[in-house]
């Protein structure tokens, strides 16, 4: 289980959007050509690409900000681009992500651009455009004048290092000191062999090969790398070092210990833009506060998911949602959501493909009638949400004597049921404004009902839903267990 899932839960269905986030580094644009291989050219020895598909990503720096854009984070981005048909191509990318691109440089240089040529999943080329020049100094001075305005206005800052110019020592020294001076964490994702130019920041997180290069010991000793990296923490006045280890999982060392996140079993298809995916969900966790153990939990769930699909493709909130709450794996406590919550959350299982149902009631003193309903329930589809009496409705119900539970007890055992994935209380005598929020794919209904004399279910057809009936279980009744209870007095 997650640390903190309840916190977590709550930053992915809105916290973060309160969160800014400033990204400094490379960007660049990604280009995928994608086509079948099934014949080696006359005219030399190379395999010829029947064209399919051509598509674009944000790359580099670029691709950190997606991802925390994809988090719900207001991303801010610093760094350079040129005046060409790439930067145009990006900047649509950002723009449409709603990423502040106040910080970003226009150089004479060109934009860099990489183009992955790939026949039937398999690489075959990559073609990289970016000048071998370096921007100026005045470009690097204007840089550094637009980042150090915007550094105290954030919550965090990652150093998204490619080792192509942008980040100097010397923007990297005076990034670390202004936000170290401000309390805000700095993370670094280093592309060059030498951390002293990280030196003071809260996380660096290398991968093994990018720590086996800054330390001189080989991948394959893994415990004289990691005691190495320990010893480049110490040196460099690092917080934590971060490793991310591939099958291997996340290490992160520390004053006095150290963590270790075993990697998700999932299919890798594409590890490219993993690292830019960790980094920006460590970054985002610790802008909010979270432990730095639910911080790479949370980025390896992150990096599992994404390194499912093709290409650089960023997290996305409702991705995290749907592994966090599995009905079998999330604690009652997380299932129990007012309606704010439940409309986010209703709206990141949607866009996951989930079918919502939806059904209701007050479900005091539970019993095998009730269980045998939501069973039924979750037989039509993915996700089951309860709308549950509130206590006064309740009594104007049934009466002064009801309910026998109160209603934050109800709520929490209904919630450790596995068929009901979330609970939220209403107030009013029926649920039909709550039907009106959720709009359930499928509104059940248990007992003696034809479809039009069910509470919204014109609400749920008219969006294209549909009404389910499913009988009772004969002889069981909370009415019937306190009349027994009264009758043994």
């Amino acid at each position: 289980m997650l640390p903190e899932t309840h916190a977590v839960l709550g930053f992915l269905e809105g916290g973060f959007s309160r969160l800014k986030v400033l990204v400094v580094g490379d960007l660049m644009l990604d280009r995928y050509i994608l086509g079948d291989v099934d014949r080696i050219s006359p005219e030399a020895p190379v395999p010829v690409l029947r064209h399919a598909q051509r598509y674009e990503r944000a790359g580099g720096a670029a691709n950190v900000a997606m991802n925390l854009a994809g988090l719900g984070c207001q991303a801010l981005l610093a760094g350079f681009w040129g005046e060409d048909a790439e930067k145009a191509e990006l900047a649509a990318f950002l723009d449409a992500a709603k990423i502040d691109t106040a910080g970003v440089v226009t150089t004479r240089l060109p934009t860099i651009s990489k183009t992955r040529i790939i026949g039937r999943r398999q690489q075959l080329l990559r073609l990289d455009i970016e000048s071998h020049e370096k921007p100026g100094a005045e470009d690097h001075q204007r840089l550094r004048e637009r980042v150090e305005a915007l550094v105290t206005k954030v919550h965090a800052v990652v150093l998204s290092d490619y080792a192509k110019g942008a980040l100097t020592p010397e923007l990297c020294e005076a990034v670390i000191r202004a936000a170290r001076a401000a309390g805000i964490p700095v993370l670094a994702d280093p592309k060059t062999p030498d951390f002293a130019k990280y030196s003071g920041a809260t996380m660096v997180c290398p991968n093994l090969s990018e720590l086996a290069v800054a330390t001189g010991v080989s991948t394959h000793e893994m415990a004289m790398l990691l005691a190495a990296g320990e010893a480049q923490r110490r040196e460099h006045e690092l917080t934590y070092l971060c490793v991310t280890m591939s099958e291997k999982g996340i290490r992160v060392l520390f004053d006095g210990g150290e963590y270790h996140s075993p990697a998700r079993a999932r299919e890798v298809f594409d590890v490219s833009g993993a690292g830019d995916t960790v980094i920006a969900t460590l970054a985002a966790s610790l802008a909010g506060g979270l432990q730095v153990e639910t911080a790479v939990e949370l980025a390896n769930l992150a990096a599992g998911i994404v390194v499912g699909k093709v290409g650089t493709v960023p997290i996305a909130q409702h991705e995290l949602i749907a592994a966090l709450t599995p009905s079998s794996g999330i604690r009652g406590g997380e299932k129990v959501l007012d309606r704010e919550r439940l409309a986010k959350r209703v709206a990141e299982w949607r866009a996951a493909g989930e079918t919502i149902v939806f059904t209701n009631g007050c479900f005091d003193l539970l019993h095998v009638g009730h269980v045998t309903l939501l069973e039924d329930c979750h037989r039509f589809g993915s996700k089951l949400v309860l709308g549950l009496n509130s206590d006064a409705s309740v009594c104007r119900l049934k009466g002064p004597t009801r309910p026998v539970v109160g209603e934050n007890e109800r709520a929490r055992v209904m919630a450790v049921l596995a068929a009901v994935d979330a609970v939220v209380l209403f107030e009013e005598d029926t649920p039909v404004d709550l039907i009106r929020a959720v709009r359930p794919d499928v509104l059940v209904k248990g007992g003696d009902y034809s479809v039009d004399t069910v509470v919204g279910h014109e609400i749920v057809i008219a969006a294209g839903g549909r009404v389910e009936i499913v009988p009772t279980v004969e002889g069981f009744s909370t009415t019937n267990i306190v009349k027994k209870l009264k009758s043994t007095d």
